[in-house]
């Protein structure tokens, strides 16, 4: 299981949570290290650059909306994908394989129906899984 050192002194577990932006936009599984024994929360590290870059493109005012973080995370992702009830018995390495081979498929795809935008956003999918390179030990 994922943890960190809370600055109180126990341990943190993440959690996919939601963050409110501008108290009118609600990103949901999100993930999040919470201390159970002062509340501090923090956002999970690896994830920051892509909650950054969703706040970025909201702007100072934003409309009352909702996000799902997990449709532009990979990481968030996986880790939905592995606290899913039916995948209890799949490995972590399992379910990263499996995604990685579906986005390939998917890549494949949308090269050969010439779609660039798609394929980009699917190469910056892979690119996520392949930066962080999770592990078992990571979940």
């Amino acid at each position: 299981m994922l943890q960190k050192q809370c600055k109180c002194g126990e341990l943190m577990g993440i959690r996919l949570r939601t963050v409110i932006y501008q108290n009118k936009v609600e990103i949901e599984n999100v993930p999040i290290f919470s201390c159970d024994s002062c509340n501090r929360s923090e956002v999970f590290p690896e994830v920051k650059p892509e909650l950054t870059g969703l706040i970025g493109t909201l702007g100072g005012n934003p409309d009352k909306q909702q996000f799902l973080f997990n449709e532009v995370s990979e990481i968030a992702h996986l880790m939905m994908k592995a606290t899913e009830k039916n995948r209890a018995d799949d490995s972590v390495e399992m379910i990263i394989d499996e995604r990685i081979n579906e986005l390939l498929d998917l890549l494949l795809l949308s090269q050969s129906l010439h779609d660039e935008v798609w394929s980009e956003d699917l190469r910056k999918r892979l690119s996520q899984i392949a930066k962080h390179a999770l592990t078992v030990q990571d979940f």
